[in-house]
């Protein structure tokens, strides 16, 4: 095998692997009042059972409000599209990699503007932070990759 062939399946591979993390994470957007019932009966902690309380209320009474993190699971579904570019043609699409690492960047500021001045402890900002963080490793991996390829191919 070519070292160009070997590189593009480590390339669709790293990208499956965050395709599936970016879906499953847009996915469980959709029944949060279902997942935070569920995770306040495995784990007893006065912030978690304050946002099943809040989601449960919302439900109830303004189940419109949850109409706003259905379009973020549906962003997440949007984001992992565009992703598809890079595994037909990584060379040419490497620009929504590099857009994937800008949102990525992007998480930390967000979480610590917006994190206080919706009343979300720190701690809560630190786990959402992560994302971004975590997120941008395969990312800047599958950059170097791409760049290793479109130097061989050129």
């Amino acid at each position: 095998m070519s070292e160009s062939s070997a590189l593009r399946r480590r390339i669709r591979a790293w990208l499956t692997v965050f395709l599936i993390c970016l879906v499953v994470s847009g996915l469980t957007a959709f029944p949060l009042v279902s997942e935070l019932r569920w995770a306040n009966a495995l784990v007893d902690h006065a912030w978690l059972r304050r946002v099943g309380d809040g989601l449960d209320r919302a439900d109830a009474d303004y189940p419109f409000l949850l109409y706003g993190t259905d379009w973020l699971a549906f962003a997440h579904l949007v984001i992992a599209v565009f992703f598809y570019g890079v595994y037909r043609d990584p060379v040419r699409n490497i620009w929504i990699i590099e857009a994937g690492m800008i949102a990525c960047a992007g998480v930390i500021p967000l979480a610590l503007i917006c994190g206080p001045i919706r009343g979300i402890p720190f701690w809560w900002s630190v786990i959402d932070m992560a994302f971004g963080v975590f997120g941008v490793i395969p990312l800047l991996a599958l950059r170097r990759m791409i760049r290793r390829l479109e130097a061989i191919t050129t």
